[in-house]
């Protein structure tokens, strides 16, 4: 299927556009000096799961925008919600004890579909306009919860190294990302960090992923015991890390991360910005791996990236102390905007009625699972993983010891760069090449992209070949 030819920039208009690109807009993490080198990538409109560019090269969006378009694009219905509320009422602030319909209809929403834990339920919801405004507001949340609970010293909060919480200040302190805490004097106080259960990485000789699983959830007891667990207020972690390179926990961290978090009382965050929605095949990730959060954090797919608008889901053990102590002085101007609820209430209802969540669970991740492990057969992947609809395999000079290429070669981003020619987005991490394609894609469109992705690996074997990079490691 080619583009229409009226959807599309003009050569001349897209340069154009590269270059007021490059004269004025800052991007989110990103080397300006190099983009403005090479020019940026103009996308001009996108359908179902494939997106275009000014240049007509037709590309399927293996990571569905920035892990949100879970519907898929060019979704009437989204559009004409948001037509509808903007023409009803297109804002008015939840401050100053008023409402607007939107809102309230979707925090009731969320909390039917979030399942209870130990027969508490999520009764209450905290609406942001972003996942970093949402991880923002879980420290004020978590840190009101302890002082109303008269234990006010309770202000530490743990997380984990390469987790990523968002870019605000102390969501960027909250995540373990050390090139953003370089450029921020962050951590903010009051924040520590232990290690990911990353297995590929971190795994003893001879260990299982089952004991490293234990041994891994066993560095937050460790950590809890040093800083002391009268200080310690709450833990918070990604079901599956995201942005650091889809790391997945082994089947045994989970259970005991939720036995210390329950052994030393501390509040658990289960940080859901792309985990949630369907992506791994649950409305909510915590219902998969059995976690029993006081705190979700939700984004991106609550809209399908339509328009932005994120929250936190508030179990009512926190949610019944907050509600009791009196004004919680914290908001946003966007808090429960009427046009993002309106939109997320028919992407839920969407995703329901195509049984999206189910659908992911019982077909299309089994399927993607099965092909992208195949990927595993080629000579520059060691490891191909997934879990719901997210994967990532690891780049390997030597396949027996998964044996890495040096840093400083990049062969992470010269093989996304060989996706993008192929017709296919696939994300970067260091050596970690990972996807989050739409809930939409079929089996058909999922062997498209796993064909598209091996022709990249491909591209990328040749390039090493060519320039003498090519060689197993010596064992």
């Amino acid at each position: 299927m080619n583009a229409p030819t009226d959807r599309l920039a003009p050569p001349s208009s897209a340069r154009a556009l590269q270059a007021l690109d490059s004269a004025h807009f800052l991007h989110p993490f990103t080397d300006h000096q190099a983009l403005a080198a090479k020019g940026a990538r103009v996308i001009t409109h996108a359908e179902g799961i494939w997106i275009w560019d000014a240049d007509g090269h037709r590309i399927l969006d293996g990571m569905s925008g920035l892990w949100c378009v879970n519907a898929g694009y060019g979704r009437r219905e989204l559009a004409d919600a948001a037509h509808r509320q903007m023409l009803t009422l297109p804002f008015y602030n939840t401050f100053f004890q008023t409402t607007t319909e939107p809102p309230v209809r979707l925090a009731a929403r969320l909390s039917e579909l979030a399942p209870p834990v130990d027969g508490r339920r999520f009764t209450h919801v905290f609406f942001t306009s972003s996942g970093s405004e949402a991880n923002d507001t879980n420290v004020r949340l978590v840190r009101r919860y302890w002082d109303l609970m008269g234990q006010p010293q309770r202000k530490v909060i743990i997380s984990r190294w390469n987790a990523y919480h968002g870019s605000t200040v102390a969501a960027a302190s909250l995540g373990g990302m050390r090139a953003m805490h370089e450029q921020g004097d962050l951590p903010i106080p009051g924040i520590e960090h232990i290690q990911q259960p990353y297995y590929w990485d971190l795994r003893e000789s001879g260990e299982t992923p089952e004991a490293f699983g234990v041994r891994a959830a066993r560095w937050l007891e460790e950590k809890i015991l040093e800083i002391g667990p009268e200080k310690v207020a709450a833990f918070i972690a990604e079901p599956v890390q995201g942005a650091g390179g889809v790391i997945i926990p082994p089947a045994t961290y989970w259970p005991e991360i939720q036995r210390i978090v329950d052994r030393y009382g501390i509040l658990l965050i289960s940080d859901e910005v792309i985990c949630a929605f369907g992506r791994l095949g649950h409305w909510f990730a915590y219902e998969k791996f059995g976690i029993k959060p006081d705190l979700v954090t939700f984004a991106k797919a609550v809209t399908s990236g339509y328009v932005p608008l994120g929250g936190v889901l508030v179990n009512e053990r926190v949610a019944q102390v907050l509600c009791a102590g009196g004004e919680f002085t914290h908001g946003y101007t966007y808090s429960g905007h009427p046009v993002a609820c309106a939109v997320a209430l028919a992407n839920l209802e969407l995703m329901e009625r195509e049984a999206l969540p189910q659908r992911v669970r019982e077909d299309t991740a089994p399927y993607l699972a099965q092909r992208f492990a195949a990927l595993a057969d080629h000579p520059l992947v060691g490891v191909a993983e997934t879990c719901g609809m997210v994967a990532g395999l690891i780049l390997v000079r030597d396949k027996a010891t998964l044996g890495r290429f040096p840093e400083e070669w990049a062969v992470g981003m010269t093989c996304r760069a060989h996706c993008f020619d192929t017709g296919v987005v696939m994300r970067a991490v260091g050596d970690r090449m990972i996807i989050a394609p739409p809930l939409i894609m079929t089996r058909a469109d999922i062997d498209t992209m796993i064909d598209l992705i091996w022709r990249a690996l491909d591209a990328t074997l040749a390039d090493l070949q060519r320039q003498g990079r090519w060689a197993p490691a010596v064992s």
